[in-house]
């Protein structure tokens, strides 16, 4: 099992002194990361990854409201080879109309970054496990309409906080899912309550299990009340702890 850290868990560090964050990130025992809006940052990303001996197999980018060839073309520079729409906002998840209108969108962003050998995916919040579409959670009835190739990153804490059991959902979801955002914490929308892996509420190494198809587990925290870099280590040492192992294989 592979973690990787979502760099939106560090923002405002990496505002500040992206080499930096970069290094930390790397001396805290992360082998990977998944970049957040790289198009940006690409040259002093792609450097400082190299430097630290860090790969990002994934990465968050907007691509139902970004230029797609810009996207594709920093994230083949980086070796990013899965992009992952983050954030459609929750109007879009009330009906099916609206849904197949954003599952042909992310068809259609799939087929360009076919054109440059990178698989496209698909981030959820709550919303779209709030909302009931023909009998299923939103997310589920828009996978359903995706393409063969298309994958999903669930982000476990938000699918508890739309109010649906993260493993129930991983399971019907199955191969499709080939990422998850790793959090835990009270399971609210307050950002700041959220907590390092194994001290919340969710029960991370079930999560971790109903998963079959796991590429990587992505630790993020979308805000914290402590110390970020501290959160991370905690939660990387609960996850790779011989105990936690053992608990993964029980």
């Amino acid at each position: 099992m592979s973690y990787s850290l979502q760099l939106y868990t560090v923002r405002n560090s990496i505002q500040a002194d992206l080499p930096g964050t970069i290094r930390k990130v790397a001396e805290i025992g992360f082998t990977q990361v998944e970049p957040y809006n790289f198009v940006a940052t690409a040259q002093e990303l792609g450097a400082a990854l190299k430097e630290n001996g860090l790969t990002a197999p994934s990465g968050h980018a907007p691509l139902l409201s970004q230029d797609q060839d810009q996207i594709f073309a920093a994230a083949k520079a980086l070796g990013i080879s899965t992009v992952i729409e983050p954030y459609i906002t929750a109007e879009h998840w009330q009906d099916a109309e609206t849904i197949q209108a954003t599952a042909a969108k992310l068809n259609a962003a799939a087929k360009k970054g076919a054109e440059y050998g990178i698989r496209v995916g698909y981030h959820n919040h709550a919303w779209e496990l709030e909302s009931t579409i023909e009998g299923q959670t939103a997310l589920e009835y828009f996978e359903g309409l995706l393409d063969p190739e298309l994958v999903l990153e669930v982000d476990t804490y938000w699918v508890a906080v739309g109010g649906q059991d993260p493993v129930d959902i991983l399971a019907k979801l199955g191969d499709r899912v080939k990422f998850i955002h790793i959090k835990d914490g009270p399971l609210t929308t307050d950002t700041k309550a959220q907590q390092p892996a194994g001290q919340g509420q969710i029960p991370v190494w079930d999560v971790i299990g109903a998963a079959k198809s796991l590429e990587a587990g992505v630790v993020e925290f979308d805000d914290y009340s402590g110390d970020i870099f501290d959160g991370i280590s905690q939660s990387l040492a609960f996850l790779t702890s011989a105990k936690a192992t053992e608990g993964a294989q029980a």
